[in-house]
């Protein structure tokens, strides 16, 4: 393990990472943050699983865009999440592009990936998340907490290494990818694979010489997911009808609506943080998600073995993963005999209420993550 002038950690995996798709992936690099200090008895640890864009910058500043840590109201001395009671790690996935393996990194003959990077699943993250764990000594986990592709990692987590973890704190997450949530993705995919700089994955070498990568194609996929974690009313509230630096519509295809030149900010900026093929693979990765098929098909068998306790997080305004996804799970661990405590917040800020100002979510996530320590 070595330290990056960014404050990164990387764990270089000594053994191929097998995968649910049936191969193994060589040479692995987990690139991770912690906080906090983990106290003699190793019982403290709290694992913070991130979201499709998300990385392990919880806390610090991102090394690209140099914003503050995507978690920082969150986690940190004194805040619910108390790093100075907690030890808090967070790992960036496998198949992203923030220091982890995927498909950017370069594989055994020296050029990158590409599409030649298997197809992973949320339990194959969560494979490398263990073996994390193992390298930092950590046996059980005081919590693991995640929101949105990150509390599939929790829920995964919980149910497939169940001696692993005492708690779990799963918000604005499923324990399955709907009919809509692949839609969408999918839209975002064709949108990715239809740019002619995509190059059928292999656009990494094209701008080794000047050229470019999807970046058009990324944006609009951005945009349309980016659609998705807001609400109507938030988006009414924002923008409205209400045109952009300008009296009257051009009756041209510019942006005259504020929303219009909001969501092209939102697409052009991911762009130069986020790599086309991660976006690919992690959205895949979200889509194949289903715990309860992992399990025989019922999703009160996924958490058989747990003997933690949970707790539930939804959102009133979040179409994305509505409030009765979460109600699923919490009926699945009752009939599992589980301790679980669920409350659906009022927010007005859609799915990206987990990630914005809202009190009450603090207040849960502190009363939750204080018992039993």
């Amino acid at each position: 393990m070595s330290t990056s002038t960014d404050t990164s950690q990387f764990l270089d995996l000594a053994q191929p990472l097998a995968l649910d798709g049936g191969q193994s992936l060589p040479g692995v690099r987990i690139a991770y943050e912690t906080q906090g200090t983990l106290n003699a008895a190793r019982d403290n640890a709290i694992l913070i699983c991130h979201a499709l864009t998300g990385d392990h910058h919880v806390v610090s500043d991102h090394p690209k865009t140099g914003k503050p840590g995507w978690w920082v109201r969150m986690v940190g001395p004194g805040k619910p999440i108390d790093t100075d009671r907690f030890f808090v790690i967070c790992a960036n996935v496998i198949g992203s592009c923030m220091g982890s393996t995927g498909p950017a990194s370069l594989a055994g003959d020296g050029r990158p990936w590409g599409m030649r990077f298997p197809v992973i699943t949320i339990r194959d993250m969560v494979r490398g998340h263990v073996a994390l764990l193992d390298a930092l000594g950590i046996e059980s986990l005081h919590a693991v907490v995640g929101g949105s592709m990150g509390g599939m990692q929790a829920l995964s987590l919980a149910s497939n290494f169940a001696d692993r973890t005492r708690a779990a704190l799963v918000i604005a997450s499923t324990a399955r990818h709907s009919a809509q949530n692949i839609a969408f993705h999918e839209v975002g995919r064709q949108a990715i694979m239809a740019d002619p700089e995509w190059r059928e994955g292999a656009y990494y070498e094209a701008r080794e010489s000047g050229g470019k990568g999807p970046e058009k194609g990324l944006s609009v996929a951005r945009m349309a997911a980016h659609i998705t974690y807001l609400s109507e009313a938030g988006l009414t509230e924002k923008f409205g009808r209400r045109l952009q630096d300008r009296e009257e519509k051009t009756f041209g295809f510019d942006a005259d609506f504020q929303i219009e030149s909001y969501l092209r900010y939102q697409g052009l900026a991911f762009t130069d943080r986020f790599d086309a093929n991660s976006y690919l693979y992690i959205t895949r990765a979200m889509d194949y998600f289903d715990l309860a098929e992992e399990h025989g098909g019922l999703l009160a068998h996924a958490f058989a073995a747990s003997k933690a306790r949970f707790c539930l997080v939804s959102f009133d305004t979040d179409w994305l993963y509505p409030t009765a996804d979460s109600r699923n799970v919490v009926h699945a661990l009752n009939a599992a005999g589980l301790p679980v405590s669920f409350v659906e917040l009022s927010a007005p800020y859609g799915h990206d209420s987990f990630l914005l100002d809202v009190p009450a979510l603090d207040r849960v996530v502190e009363g939750f993550l204080g018992e039993g320590h």
